[in-house]
């Protein structure tokens, strides 16, 4: 049961995620995109830039909070996703940024917005 709770906050804290970045002028093209490679869970036009948004939601600070929880294993998972996803949906090259939404409660006050939080290479 533990895990439906937990499968339910982070549904909501990709709905907070999502109208926080659309209130921004971001249109959200796709919402959990899965594949091999791992799962994108916003993709987002900013402008001209497709933005690959991963949401972390923490509820208990212990293990370092949500942004702590973004490791290197999980950039390279969201990357190759992202790689995917412009392999299957892009048509043209479009300039593309990797952002973070991160919350530690699941309001709207609590986000926090990492532009360009890491990159390819």
């Amino acid at each position: 049961m533990a895990n439906d709770n937990t499968s339910e906050a982070g549904r909501h804290a990709e709905q907070l995620a999502a109208r926080f970045l659309e209130k921004r002028a971001l249109v959200v093209l796709d919402r959990n995109y899965r594949c091999k490679a791992g799962e994108i869970d916003l993709v987002c036009k900013d402008g001209a830039v497709l933005v690959f948004v991963e949401v972390r939601f923490r509820q208990n600070g212990a293990f370092g909070g949500a942004a702590a929880s973004i490791t290197r294993a999980k950039q390279r998972k969201v990357i190759r996703a992202a790689q995917h996803y412009l392999a299957a949906k892009q048509k043209t090259r479009a300039a593309c940024r990797f952002d973070c939404i991160v919350l530690d409660a699941l309001d709207e006050n609590s986000i926090e917005w990492i532009r360009d939080a890491f990159s390819v290479g």
